[in-house]
This record gives C-alpha cells, structure tokens and sequence, in this order.
C-alpha cells in the first residue's frame, strides 16, 4: 500500500485555461522541473483513456535525465484527471471551482525510495512552477 502525499495551488484563472496549461505539451515543457538546475526538454501527451504520456526529465547539466511517464485511466474534462504511472503509482488531479477561485490539485501514491517529506516538496515546486507559467503566458 502507498501512502497519498497531495499538492495543490490557487490561481484566479479559469478552469479551461489551468486544463490547457496543465496538459498542453507546449506548456509543460516550461514548468514540469522541481529546480531550476532540471528542465523538461520534451513532453507527448495523447489525453484520452488509456493514452500515454512521456515527459522527459534532465538535469540542466546533462549528467541525468528520467522519462516520467505512465498512461491515463479517467479524463473527466476540465475536472479530473487519473493516471497511473510506469511503475504503478496512482495520481489524480483534480480542477475545482470554489468562490472564484480554481484549484488545482495533485494526490499521487508515495514511492518507496525517497521520503514522503522530500517528495511532497518536489511535487508541491513542479506544481508552483505550473502556477507562475499559468499565470504568466494566459
């Protein structure tokens, strides 16, 4: 059994706008990085069930790099995403609406090799970065 670490941000933008950054290639090339000594330099999405994605994580340096990939299980458009990644980990996001206000939120499945603490910190700063380009380039 996993443990569930959740992240989330609060933007004023609108749901289809947070949608289009969060799963637009174009996009998540410019935030999907914890650090800014990592970048995204590629990213394919094919956003329907049981589509893949395949976003290329690398170290600035060049000295390490990861795909981060999996494939989707429910797209609930403009509400919901449900993934399961390559190594069976299970994450859902999550757009909501409250008071005008767009949430968007991540619970994903714990792994075993890092600390709850230190993976939580790195989701919780890939999700910051998305938040600034959301609110930057819409």
């Amino acid at each position: 059994m996993f443990e569930k670490i959740t992240v989330e941000i609060v933007t004023q933008k609108r749901i289809p706008e947070a949608w289009d950054v969060f799963t637009n290639p174009y996009f998540i090339v410019q935030w999907n990085f914890a650090s800014n000594d990592w970048h995204c330099p590629s990213a394919k999405n094919n956003l329907v069930e049981n589509g893949t994605f395949c976003y290329r994580m690398e170290s600035t340096d060049g000295k390490t790099g990861f795909d981060f990939s999996g494939t989707y299980i429910k797209i609930d458009p403009y509400r919901e995403i449900i993934y399961e990644l390559d190594d069976t980990r299970m994450v859902r996001v999550e757009f909501l609406e409250i008071n005008k206000e767009v949430i968007v939120r991540e619970t994903f499945d714990a792994e075993k090799v890092n600390q709850a603490s230190h993976q939580k910190q790195g989701w919780q700063s890939i999700l910051d970065n998305y938040k600034s380009v959301l609110e930057k380039n819409r």
